[in-house]
């Protein structure tokens, strides 16, 4: 019955900001590691950011570090992952991904975790 849902995304211009939600049921996302990936059309799915609450380490691609912050809302039950200074570059479909273990680390490849979202398209365009 698990069930990872993102939204937030949407069609923005360079230098604009979103701020993308993966709301979680069916599973308590506290001490859980949570990931975001991306896959632009043609290319490998690739790691954005995750994160380990139990251990507060969070990891970040080159490609997005100082522009994208993840975070959560354990009452929420959300995770989020604020995108600013936007790329048309980061035009994607944006992936949550949970490992449903407690691990005080986290790393930014697929086989890490075993529950995802459908996805939500981010498009950066002018």
């Amino acid at each position: 019955q698990l069930q990872l849902v993102e939204s937030g995304g949407g069609l923005v211009q360079p230098g604009g900001s979103l701020r993308l939600s993966c709301a979680a049921s069916g599973l308590t996302l506290d001490y859980y590691v949570i990931g975001w990936f991306r896959q632009a059309p043609g290319k490998e799915r690739e790691g954005v950011s995750c994160s380990s609450s139990s251990s507060g380490i969070t990891n970040y691609a080159d490609s997005v570090k100082g522009r994208f912050t993840i975070s959560r809302d354990n009452e929420k039950n959300t995770v989020y992952l604020q995108m600013n200074s936007l790329k048309p570059e980061d035009t994607a479909v944006y992936y949550c991904a949970v490992r449903s273990t407690r691990m005080n680390m986290c790393v930014l490849h697929r086989p890490f975790y075993n529950y995802w979202g459908q996805g939500t398209q981010v498009t950066v365009s002018s």
